[in-house]
């Protein structure tokens, strides 16, 4: 979620406090390096770069959902274990989140357009072999390997944007790619679906062949690379292999968090994926050519918009995993019902994205954000009341959420990526992506842990706790003894934990807003 800035103003003029402008190889200032790096962003090709940076990233998130759809099938035809079914989720999550950050670094050490093309060609390499899977663990090698060409993917769509477009149209340029990635996002599952029942589950990967080949065609004929001497260090690989498993380790660890894994399994991965990550930052803090240039982190608006990003990300994951069980298990709604409320989300997103986007450019992203939080936080709140009614209690709030992020996406993205040098780009996107995604599985594990520990005791008080677990089959009273009272006793369980857990999401969406309206600049950067 960001963007890069061509020229940012001095540490005298009030804005943007903190930013170090670094001498890059050379003698080179950053200001220099990064104008000839937007030199390569010819207006003729701005149409190819968001096209191109739209279809990809679209393609990537809609890989990580609509396998979901497919699941049973497979499950049938591979002769797959649940374990297995769990797996070819996990191994592109997994792979995706360890790597983008090293995937952002890349395209800033080897050139945005080459590690671009090569995690296409890797994502459509996969996409065959998952289509082609005799078995599960087949399958599941190739969702990995799929995960690695999107973590090269992924973060360099923002680079590309950053590098091709001046920053003062780059706002709406990532406004478009917001709200078109979010539209596709919202209409990829139910496509997948129509195609999962027409031509079988194999065909949810087939299609990425053809639409990686067109990616590939228009990037080689119409979109340049940078220059070399626009690249501000060679990739420091102690550094990545470190990020690696720490961010893969994290990843992982709160995965197995999410899925009920063993306690002690858990600890130890943690704790190696933390251990890991700290001897990261020691040496980086030491590196003459760190993977992570401390540039980046001396930038209160850099450290504000990530900070304002985990807060938002995070409670968001924990509303859309919280309110399935809500509207599912407890309400009986039928799923297909909960997928059409919920569809609207990313369809307001992409409507609102672009205007939002333009809205930052002229006035800084200060009001959008906060404005767009703050709604997100009464959507929160009004979720939590658990008003039984469809349309008032379920469809209104979601509106109003997807409303909210609307706002936040574009001009938060747009923060992070003009508080970078231009240099810094795909870095910069590479640790907004990781932040995003592991507050997202951090939010999901913790409140997820929480809201279960409150559910259980409930229970407790009155001899039920033993084998319950948030969530099962609240509406059948199916833990002993049967009947109306323990279906009763079981559901305030339940609303208790469900609320305790909205709550959380509540104050972290309000400490979201509060941050933004404060930590953010009023006024649109300068350029130079």
């Amino acid at each position: 979620m960001g963007k890069a800035m061509a020229a940012l103003p001095s540490e005298s003029s009030g804005r943007y406090e903190g930013l170090h402008r670094p001498l890059c190889p050379e003698g080179k200032s950053a200001e220099r390096v990064a104008s000839g790096a937007a030199a390569t962003g010819q207006s003729s090709t701005r149409p190819f770069v968001l096209g191109v940076t739209i279809v990809a990233s679209s393609m990537a998130f809609i890989d990580g959902m609509v396998v979901n759809l497919a699941l049973p099938a497979l499950q049938k035809d591979l002769a797959a274990s649940f374990t297995h079914v769990q797996w070819v989720v996990s191994a592109y999550a997994l792979c995706l989140g360890a790597l983008i950050l090293f995937g952002g670094v890349a395209g800033d050490a080897f050139g945005r357009r080459r590690v671009f093309l090569i995690g296409v060609n890797l994502f459509a390499l996969a996409s065959v072999l998952c289509a082609a899977a005799p078995n599960a663990n087949w399958l599941i090698a190739a969702r990995a390997l799929q995960g690695v060409g999107a973590a090269l993917m992924v973060p360099q769509s923002l680079a590309l944007i950053a590098a091709h477009f001046p920053q003062e149209t780059r706002g709406r340029a990532i406004g478009l790619w917001a709200g078109a990635s979010a539209m596709a996002t919202a209409l990829g599952p139910p496509l997948g679906g129509v195609l999962i029942d027409l031509l079988g589950w194999p065909s949810v990967f087939w299609i990425n062949f053809p639409i990686c080949m067109a990616i590939l065609y228009v990037s080689h004929r119409f979109i340049p690379e940078e220059a070399p001497h626009a690249r501000p260090h060679k990739m420091d690989w102690g550094g990545a292999l470190l990020a690696v498993v720490g961010i893969g380790g994290l990843t992982l660890a709160l995965s197995l968090g999410a899925e009920n894994g063993g306690a002690l399994m858990t600890l130890l991965v943690a704790g190696a994926g933390l251990g890991a990550l700290l001897l990261f930052w020691r040496l980086q803090r030491r590196s003459e050519k760190p993977l992570i240039p401390a540039v980046l982190f001396e930038n209160r608006l850099f450290v504000a918009a990530n900070g304002i990003t985990v807060l938002l990300y995070g409670a968001l994951a924990v509303v859309l995993f919280l309110l399935p069980f809500e509207l599912i298990d407890r309400r009986q709604l039928g799923a297909s019902l909960v997928g059409l409320a919920i569809l609207p989300m990313g369809v307001i997103i992409g409507l609102l994205s672009r205007p939002a986007g333009r809205w930052a450019d002229r006035a800084g992203p200060r009001m959008p954000v906060a404005l767009g939080a703050f709604l997100v936080s009464l959507a929160v709140l009004w979720l939590t009341v658990n008003w039984e009614a469809f349309w008032g209690g379920l469809v209104a709030p979601i509106v109003l959420m997807a409303v909210g992020m609307g706002l936040v996406v574009s001009p938060l993205t747009t923060a992070v990526m003009n508080a970078a040098p231009e240099i810094y780009a795909g870095a910069a996107s590479g640790v907004n992506n990781a932040a995003s995604r592991l507050a997202g599985l951090l939010g999901i594990v913790v409140v997820g842990t929480i809201a279960n520990y409150v559910f259980v005791q409930e229970l407790a008080l009155v001899g039920l706790g033993d084998g319950a677990f948030f969530g099962a089959k609240v509406h059948m009273g199916d833990l002993p003894p049967p009947g109306a009272a323990a279906r009763s006793v079981i559901e305030v369980a339940f609303n208790r934990a469900y609320g305790v857990g909205m709550i959380l999401a509540f104050s972290s969406t309000l400490a979201a807003a509060i941050w933004a309206y404060v930590g953010l600049p009023k006024d649109p950067p300068e350029t130079a």
